[in-house]
């Protein structure tokens, strides 16, 4: 497949507009119509109905395969720029919400007591983090989620890319404290499964994340809480709109809520860190003040 169709394929479907897609892409919505009637010549099947603009059953599927695909290619293209680059005074950092804490603070610190460097942080949702690290705009990225004890996140094919843990702790549900479970001393998340929950994807654990774990259905979102601000989040939580799910240090910090660990089943919230195989002098560094090292 001709990833400049794929591209197209993605932005029409993304934008549910030939015209905004030719638009975002810079190409005349003539280009546009074409680069999709070649894809499903290529492919032998109708990938896009026109009107109004949805996917086919086999658009759907090629959507399943195709973000990643283009992923990767922009991936290998800054991993091979990467190499012909100069290392500079300046550390690009991205870090998911739930991944920044005292400890990075702390690496931080060490790693500026050492010697000059300029650092840039980017707090992102947890694709963006990795998106930002496969195509070399971040040296060195964070990211969070849930696993079971000494379980490697479920991260994406990444390539020539290293990850390190760098900290397990308890999960928590975090409660208002007039709710009745707010006093339990643990929670089972299956029993949980039908309560109001917030969708808040790149700063809690996805609902879809915590259907898998479980390993049961429900966890329906009462309100959806897009961006990167646990507070807004705790808020939310504070004042009745539903439940969420994050690391026990983290939610046991806000006010107007209580953080109850998650006992049932048996899961860990988890930290990890990734960066190319070739990390320039000051990711090396701060990786070694990460991991106890440095």
């Amino acid at each position: 497949m001709d990833p400049h169709l794929l591209r197209t394929f993605v932005a029409v479907l993304e934008h549910r507009s030939f015209s905004t897609a030719a638009s975002v892409l810079g190409y005349t919505q003539s280009a546009v119509s074409q680069h999709i009637a070649a894809l499903e010549a290529d492919l032998g099947t109708r990938l896009v109905e026109r009107r109004p603009v949805a996917p086919t059953g086999a658009g759907v599927r090629l959507m399943e395969h195709a973000p990643a695909l283009l992923l990767r290619l922009d991936a290998a293209r800054a991993d091979i720029a990467r190499l012909r680059r100069a290392p500079d005074a300046r550390l690009t950092l991205a870090c998911s919400p739930a991944a920044f804490g005292p400890e990075l603070a702390r690496a931080l610190a060490g790693l500026r007591a050492a010697g000059p460097v300029e650092v840039d942080l980017h707090v992102l949702g947890r694709e963006a983090v990795v998106e930002e690290v496969l195509t070399a705009r971040a040296d060195l990225g964070l990211v969070d989620g849930v696993a079971a004890p000494s379980d490697p996140l479920p991260l994406p094919d990444l390539g020539p890319t290293v990850t390190l843990a760098v900290a397990e702790e308890p999960l928590a549900v975090l409660f208002p404290h007039s709710h009745p479970l707010a006093r339990r001393r643990s929670v089972r998340l299956p029993d949980l499964a039908q309560a109001q929950w917030i969708d808040a994807p790149d700063t809690a654990v996805p609902l879809a994340r915590l259907r898998e774990v479980s390993h049961t259905a429900g966890f329906h979102p009462r309100i959806r809480h897009h961006g990167t601000d646990p507070h807004a989040l705790a808020a939310l939580a504070a004042a009745g709109h539903g439940l969420t799910s994050l690391p026990l240090s983290l939610a046991a910090t806000f006010p107007g809520t209580t953080a109850v660990p998650v006992h049932t089943p048996r899961l860990v919230h988890r930290t990890e860190l990734l960066h190319p195989t070739d990390p320039t002098p000051h990711t090396a560094e701060l990786v070694s003040f990460l991991t106890g090292a440095g």
